[in-house]
């Protein structure tokens, strides 16, 4: 049987929940560009990488084109940062999320990927913490591009290079926990799947309309399901 459909993962607050991240990156600004910004006061949630580093140093007077010029140096600090502190503080797998991901990797109807606003390193390195990173076939990630919206397109046309021209945007859903996640699977013309494991609340979730919405992922047969579609 040949991949008919694709689901689409975000990695935190759907898959892995907890680690460092956020020092290592707050860290690595600080080592690049000598400021955070006003990294307390903004939400990383449902965001890219670069988006998060743009909004942060725009914040307190830097140019783009300085923004941009740094981005480079910023990710090499960020992933040895990551990498070192992950060791002592790894990511917690959220409930089911296991499970799911071994009924899906059963079916060989249905194409396992990311769509993530970590660069392309931090996602494998949190997952690589949590045991995760080897279930996923391909992905599209913040530093494939800044805005989350174009993320459904690049990751369907990684999945049709895996396996064919046929796969379409109505055959995919985006899975994940924030409204961000939502909005770019309506862009994208995806399926959606909203999830209230991490920030935001069931009725949060709710007001953004997704295809369908959960509590969390420990119902793996119901999860599957709606999956499908």
């Amino acid at each position: 049987m040949s991949v008919r459909s694709v689901v689409l993962f975000d990695i935190d607050g759907t898959l892995v929940g907890g680690g460092p991240a956020k020092d290592a990156f707050v860290d690595a600004m600080v080592e690049i560009y000598g400021t955070t910004g006003d990294a307390s006061n903004v939400s990383f949630a449902g965001k890219t990488d670069p988006q998060i580093a743009r909004e942060l140093l725009t914040g307190v007077g830097l140019s783009d084109e300085d923004i941009s010029a740094g981005f480079d140096a910023l990710w090499g600090r960020y992933l040895a940062n990551l990498e070192a502190l992950l060791p002592d503080r790894p990511v917690s797998v959220l409930p089911g999320v296991p499970e799911l991901l071994e009924s899906l990797a059963d079916r060989a109807d249905i194409g396992v990927g990311l769509l993530t606003g970590n660069i392309a390193g931090g996602a494998r390195l949190k997952l690589s913490s949590g045991g995760l990173w080897g279930q996923f076939a391909f992905g599209s990630y913040g530093s494939d591009h800044e805005h989350r919206d174009e993320l459904p397109s690049i990751a369907l046309g990684r999945a049709r290079a895996l396996w064919g021209g046929h796969i379409e945007p109505e055959a995919a859903i985006v899975v994940g926990d924030t409204p961000r996640d939502v909005q770019c699977g309506k862009v994208g013309r995806t399926r959606t799947l909203a999830v209230a494991t991490g920030s935001y609340t069931v009725d949060d979730l709710a007001a953004t309309n997704p295809d369908h919405l959960l509590e969390d992922l420990t119902s793996t047969r119901a999860v599957v399901e709606m999956l499908v579609g």
